[in-house]
């Protein structure tokens, strides 16, 4: 897999195109994920546009980070030069969580960068204060013996209830939980991105881009209703909201999400 010197770190990333239409769709994954998470998207929409994915910095095979926590801004930035090195002309983006907080933030501060935007299981608010104890608990716990050992404890905030426990998504169930586990305690420094970031609200009214919006209806993680919120601060945007899928879409209901991709990119070309 190439890498790619930016800024002090050096990042993993896939560039598979390009495809038929000449356009370009770029993937921004969660934490404890790394570019893999969208593989099924990725397979289902290469023959049509050129694809960049990358693992962000201190995750996946991307370098480590020695910092005590990774922000969300500096993997926004992060984000910005591997695009002004790959793909300097607007792109199609997609991020999940974490992924979609560095979308939100590219798509306010520089409208001209994106073609279109895709939200999926994300948000623009800050953490909610009740949920930092626990995900701090939990984070401390894994800097010292590694997610692997936590694994089981972590995947019901990354999968829904029909994942957790359905006998037919005991596949999905062992491949979520064997990501989960390959992380290593270094990746725990870039939850600070997610725990410690600051809400981006008052950027919803700048995104003009055609943007599509993916709430899982059983994801603990961002409840729908932060989803509604996004489609009611982004003046045009789409949402759908998938059943028995949680924090996961891309992995728990791969098709589903490949098919609103696609009809989301086929719409926003077609606009252009």
């Amino acid at each position: 897999m190439p890498r790619l010197a930016l800024h002090d770190t050096d990042l993993a990333y896939e560039d598979t195109g390009p495809g038929s239409t000449g356009e370009t769709v770029v993937f921004s994954h969660g934490f404890l994920f790394d570019l893999e998470l969208f593989r099924p998207q990725i397979e289902h929409l290469r023959d049509r546009y050129r694809i960049i994915a990358w693992d962000h910095r201190g995750q996946g095979r991307s370098a480590d980070d020695r910092r005590r926590s990774i922000g969300i801004e500096l993997v926004t930035d992060d984000a910005l030069a591997l695009l002004d090195r790959l793909a300097p002309e607007p792109v199609h983006f997609v991020g999940l969580s974490m992924g979609g907080f560095v979308g939100l933030r590219i798509a306010g501060r520089h409208p001209g960068r994106l073609r279109s935007l895709a939200l999926l299981n994300t948000s623009a608010e800050a953490e909610p204060r009740s949920n930092l104890p626990r995900y701090r608990a939990l984070a401390f716990l894994a800097s010292r013996v590694g997610p692997a050992r936590l694994a089981t404890r972590i995947l019901p905030f990354m999968v829904g209830r029909t994942t957790l426990t359905a006998a037919e998504r005991a596949e999905v169930r062992r491949d979520i939980l064997g990501r989960i586990a390959a992380n290593g305690p270094r990746a725990t420094r870039a939850l600070g991105g997610v725990l410690e970031r600051e809400g981006v609200e008052h950027l919803l009214p700048r995104i003009q881009v055609p943007t599509l919006i993916v709430a899982g209806e059983e994801d603990v993680a961002t409840v729908p209703a932060k989803a509604e919120r996004l489609r009611s601060g982004i003046a045009g945007s789409r949402l759908v909201v998938l059943e028995r899928c949680g924090h996961s879409s891309a992995l728990e209901a791969p098709g589903q999400v490949s098919a609103a991709l696609a009809a989301h990119l086929a719409a926003a070309g077609a606009a252009r």
